[in-house]
C-alpha cells in the first residue's frame, strides 16, 4: 500500500469514522483556525504568524459548546502521536474530550475523569454520547440543563459569532451559575470584547428564564452608553438607562452608573426596588469598586445580596494596598493581554524609551536662578518626579512636543495619538506646545491637537470624533486621567507616557487603549513612547500575572454629565525630605512670598538646556512574548546563526533547494526579518538581494549587488547555449531578479506578466525550452550562475 499523507488519512479513514459512523454533521466539525496567528512587527513591516488550528473541533449542535478536539496523523504513524497536541488545544478551547488518531483507531483523553483509553475506528462517540457524558460528569440536573443548553444569540445578517475565548468565558459563566455559584469574576484583556461576552451571557440567561431582571453597573457614562447602543442592541426593547433618579420597573435590563444610586444610608435610589428585584448584577471595570462596607459599590451589592454578582475587569492584581477581603473570589476564566497578542486578536506594540538630559541626569538651578515670577528657585536637584508636578521647565515641554512631532512626521501625521500627562495643567501646556510644533496641520483643522480632560467641555465634546476611524480630527489628544480607561479608539497608533505611573492597574488600563486591532484602517500594531520610565512595569511579573482583587480605594466624584472626576494625583510620589522637597514645612506659610502664593504653586523656569540624550527601541519577540531591546538586525543575525551555524551549512541548503523561497520562508518563521533589516540599514542595503543580505549580516561577507550578479551571469556565457528565443526569456527573468529578487524567477506565474505574455504565455515559453523539466533546469542553472562565486 502506498504511503498515505495526513490529509489522505483524514479523507479516507478519519472523516468517514466521525461523520458516517458516529453521525457527526459537517457543520459541527470546525476545521478552520480558531485563532488567526500573532501579528509580528519587524521595523514598520508586519506579518501574521502561524494560525492555531485543530484538525477537527467538534461542537454541540444546539449550543455551540466545544466538546472534542481530534488531532490526526499520517496512516503509518503511531495512534497516540497527536494526543499531546490534542490535549493542548482541548485545554485552550475548554473541550472536555481530546483524541489522537492515525486512521487505525483513536486514543481518548477524558478531562472529566482523567482517564485515557483506546477506541476502535468504527466506535467513535456520537454527539449524544459525548453530551450525555459531559452533563453527567458535571452533575447537572434538569434545571441546570435549561441554562447550559440555551443557544447563543446569532444574527444571520451580520454573522457575528463569539470567538473561542469568548465562548469559553460564556460557557464557564453559565456552568457556574447552573451549579448555583453567586459570586463570579471574568478577567479579559482590554479589546477582547467583555461587553459582547456579557451580552451573550445575559441573552442566554434571559432565554432560559434563569434570570428575569439584570442590572449592569459601570462608573462612567461611556461604559454604559457603548454597551447599550452596540452589543446589547438586540435587547433594546427591554433595556433602559437609569437617569434622573427615576426607576421604571417595566424593563428587564437596566444600565446605570453606580454613583447615581448615592444618597444618605437608607435613602439611596436603589431602595426604590425590593432586594429581590434583580437576579443578576454585572459590574464592569469592577477593580475600581471599593470593597469598603460603606461604599456605594458595596451598598448596592449588599442590598441585592440574593442576586448573582458578575464582575468584569481587564486588570491584574495590584501589588500595593490590596484589600484582604476578596469579594468575587478566584476568576472563573482569564484571557490575558499576552494570550490575545499571541493568538492574533490584539495588536502588539513597540516601545520607545526616550532619554532627555534633564531626565537622566537631573537638573540643579545655578546660583540665583529665578523662576518666571521672579522668585529664586530652591537650590536642590530636581528629577522626573518633580517635573510638571512642582517644577515646570518650559524647554522640556517643548522638547517632548518636538520628539512626538518628529515621530508623527516620519510615520504618519494622521496617526491617532494620546499623550498622558501629570495633571490637567500639564496637559494644557503640552497641547499648546504640540500646536506650535504642528502649525500647518492646525491651520487645516484647529482640532488637530486638543486637550480632553474632565474639566474641558470643548475637548470632551470631541471625544466621539477622536474615537471614530472615519474622522481624522482630533488627531493628537492630551489628557491626564480621563482617557485611561473606557475609551475605545481602534485606530490609536501612538501612546505617549509623560507621567510617572506606579500603579499596575493604571498602567495596564493605559496600554489597553492601544491593543485593539483595526486592520481595515491600517492599525496592526501600536507604539508606546515613554519619557518617564513607566514602561519598566512591562518587566513586572504582575503585568500579565494574577487577576485583580477588590481594593479599598477612594471613590471618585461624579460631574454634571454623569462622568467621574478622579483625583489628578492618585499616588503622590516621595520627593525626598521631610518637606516633600518643595521647601514647605507642613502648613507654615512660606516667608517672602506674595499674598496670592499657594503651597501647591508650580515653580516655572526657562532658559534651561534640554536636549535628546538617547533613545532605545524595543519590540515584542514573537516567540517569547518578551520585550527585546536589541536591534532587529542583531536579533535576526542571532536567529540566522541558530538556524545555520556556519556559512557552509547555509550555502549547502541554498544551493540544494529547488526553490529559494522555501529557505527564505523557513528563516522568516525562525525570526529572520529581512524586510526589517533593510529598513534598519537604509541605503546600505540598497541593491542587495536576500541572499547577499544574509551573507553580509550573518557571516560578515562583503555584499554584492544584484547588478553585479547579473553582470557575472552575462560574462559567464551561460546564455550562449540557448536559442535566441530562450535567451530573451532568460534575460527577462534576470530583469525580474534585478527588480524583485530571486523568488520572482522561481514563480511560473511571472510568465503570465509583461514582457513574457507578449511571447505567448507560460505554455508556449515552456515549449521553447523543450518542455517543463527543461525549462526548470534552465532556471536552476541561471540561479547557479548568479551565486557561483558565493
Amino acid at each position: 500500500m502506498p504511503k498515505l499523507s495526513e490529509e489522505d488519512t483524514k479523507l479516507r479513514y478519519i472523516t468517514p469514522a466521525i461523520v458516517d459512523k458516529a453521525g457527526w454533521q459537517h457543520d459541527q466539525m470546525r476545521m478552520e483556525a480558531f485563532a488567526p496567528g500573532q501579528i509580528e512587527v519587524h521595523g514598520t513591516k508586519t506579518k501574521r504568524g502561524k494560525a492555531k488550528k485543530a484538525d477537527y473541533l467538534l461542537v454541540h449542535k444546539e449550543t455551540g459548546k466545544n466538546l472534542a478536539v481530534v488531532e490526526a496523523k499520517a496512516y503509518d504513524e503511531t495512534i497516540g502521536t497527536g494526543l499531546q497536541q490534542a490535549i493542548k488545544y482541548a485545554t485552550i478551547l475548554d473541550a472536555p474530550f481530546a483524541y489522537s488518531t492515525n486512521g487505525h483507531g483513536f486514543i481518548e483523553r477524558d478531562f472529566l475523569t482523567g482517564i485515557e483509553r483506546e477506541i476502535p475506528l468504527d466506535q467513535f462517540p456520537t454527539e449524544a454520547q459525548l453530551w450525555e457524558r459531559f452533563t453527567t460528569g458535571k452533575g447537572y440536573d434538569a434545571e441546570a440543563l435549561k441554562v447550559v443548553e440555551q443557544p447563543y444569540y446569532f444574527n444571520p445578517f451580520d454573522a457575528r459569532e463569539p470567538r473561542y475565548y469568548q465562548r469559553v468565558a460564556i460557557d464557564r459563566t453559565l456552568e457556574a451559575i447552573a451549579r448555583g455559584d453567586k459570586r463570579l469574576l471574568l478577567v479579559m484583556a482590554t479589546g477582547t470584547g467583555k461587553t459582547y461576552t456579557a451580552f451573550q451571557i445575559v441573552w442566554r440567561l434571559l432565554q432560559a428564564r434563569k434570570v428575569r431582571r439584570v442590572l449592569y453597573l459601570a462608573d462612567r457614562n461611556i461604559l454604559v452608553d457603548q454597551p447599550m447602543n452596540k452589543d446589547f442592541r438586540p435587547l433594546s426593547n427591554v433595556v433602559t438607562k437609569v437617569e434622573n433618579k427615576n426607576l421604571d420597573p417595566a424593563y428587564e435590563v437596566y444600565f446605570s452608573l453606580y454613583q447615581q444610586h448615592g444618597g444618605d444610608p437608607g435613602e439611596e435610589l436603589f431602595r426604590q426596588f425590593k432586594p429581590e428585584f434583580f437576579d443578576l448584577i454585572i459590574i464592569d471595570e469592577c477593580h475600581r469598586g471599593s470593597a469598603k462596607e460603606q461604599s456605594q459599590w458595596r451598598r448596592i451589592l449588599d442590598y441585592f445580596n440574593s442576586a448573582i454578582h458578575l464582575g468584569l475587569t481587564a486588570t491584574p492584581k495590584e501589588t500595593k494596598d490590596i484589600s484582604n477581603f476578596t469579594y468575587f473570589g478566584e476568576p472563573i476564566y482569564t484571557y490575558s493581554l499576552k494570550q490575545g497578542i499571541d493568538d492574533g486578536f490584539l495588536a502588539p506594540y513597540k516601545v520607545i524609551r526616550v532619554g532627555l538630559n534633564v531626565d537622566s541626569m537631573g537638573w540643579r538651578p545655578e546660583r540665583g536662578k529665578l523662576d518666571k515670577d521672579g522668585f529664586e528657585v530652591e537650590d536642590r536637584e530636581y528629577n522626573t518626579t518633580d517635573y510638571d508636578r512642582n517644577l515646570v521647565i518650559d524647554e522640556r515641554t517643548t522638547e517632548v512636543a518636538k520628539y512626538i512631532t518628529s515621530w508623527l512626521k516620519k510615520y504618519g501625521p494622521e496617526s491617532k495619538t494620546i499623550v498622558f500627562c501629570i495633571d490637567q495643567e500639564h496637559a494644557e501646556r503640552t497641547r499648546m506646545a504640540l500646536v506650535n510644533e504642528n502649525p500647518e496641520m492646525v491651520k487645516k483643522d484647529h482640532r488637530y491637537v486638543m486637550r480632553i480632560t474632565s474639566d474641558d467641555k470643548e475637548g470632551k465634546a470631541e471625544l466621539d470624533n477622536f474615537q471614530r476611524a472615519d474622522e481624522p480630527n482630533p488627531t493628537i489628544v492630551t489628557t491626564s486621567k480621563l482617557l485611561t480607561t473606557g475609551v475605545d479608539v481602534p485606530t490609536l497608533k501612538l501612546i505617549v507616557l509623560d507621567s510617572i505611573i506606579n500603579s499596575m492597574t493604571e498602567f495596564k488600563q493605559i496600554i489597553g487603549r492601544g491593543t485593539r486591532l483595526d486592520e481595515a484602517n491600517g492599525k496592526e500594531f501600536f507604539t508606546i513612547m515613554d519619557f518617564r520610565g513607566s514602561t519598566r512595569l512591562f518587566a513586572d511579573p504582575d503585568f500579565d500575572g494574577d487577576p485583580v482583587v477588590v481594593m479599598d480605594i477612594p471613590e471618585p466624584e461624579i460631574d454634571d454629565d454623569g462622568d467621574l472626576i478622579w483625583p489628578d494625583d492618585e499616588e503622590e510620589p516621595d520627593h525626598g525630605g521631610a518637606d516633600g522637597g518643595n521647601g514647605i514645612d507642613g502648613d507654615e506659610w512660606p516667608p517672602d512670598m506674595p499674598p496670592d502664593w499657594t503651597p501647591d504653586r508650580k515653580v516655572r523656569v526657562n532658559g534651561v538646556d534640554v536636549h535628546l540624550q538617547g533613545e532605545r527601541v524595543q519590540f515584542v519577540d514573537p516567540r517569547t512574548g518578551k520585550l527585546m531591546s536589541e536591534s532587529v538586525t542583531k536579533y535576526s543575525r542571532d536567529n540566522m546563526l541558530s538556524t545555520y551555524a556556519t556559512l557552509d551549512a547555509f550555502l549547502h541548503d541554498w544551493n540544494d533547494a529547488d526553490k529559494k523561497a522555501a529557505i527564505l520562508n523557513e528563516l522568516a518563521d525562525n525570526g529572520v526579518f529581512l524586510d526589517a533589516i533593510r529598513e534598519e540599514m537604509g541605503e546600505a542595503a540598497e541593491g542587495m538581494d536576500d541572499f547577499d543580505l544574509i551573507l553580509h549580516v550573518a557571516y560578515d561577507k562583503p555584499p554584492k549587488t544584484k547588478a553585479q550578479r547579473i553582470k557575472n551571469v552575462v560574462d559567464s556565457h551561460y546564455l550562449a547555449k540557448f536559442s535566441d528565443d530562450c535567451v530573451v526569456v532568460l534575460e527577462g527573468l534576470l530583469d525580474k531578479y534585478g527588480e524583485l529578487g530571486v523568488t520572482e524567477m522561481e514563480n511560473t506565474q511571472v510568465l503570465s506578466n509583461p514582457p513574457f505574455n507578449q511571447m505567448g504565455g507560460p505554455v508556449k515559453i515552456v515549449q521553447m525550452f523543450g518542455g517543463r523539466d527543461a525549462y526548470f533546469e534552465a532556471v536552476q542553472g541561471l540561479q547557479s550562475e548568479l551565486y557561483a562565486d558565493a
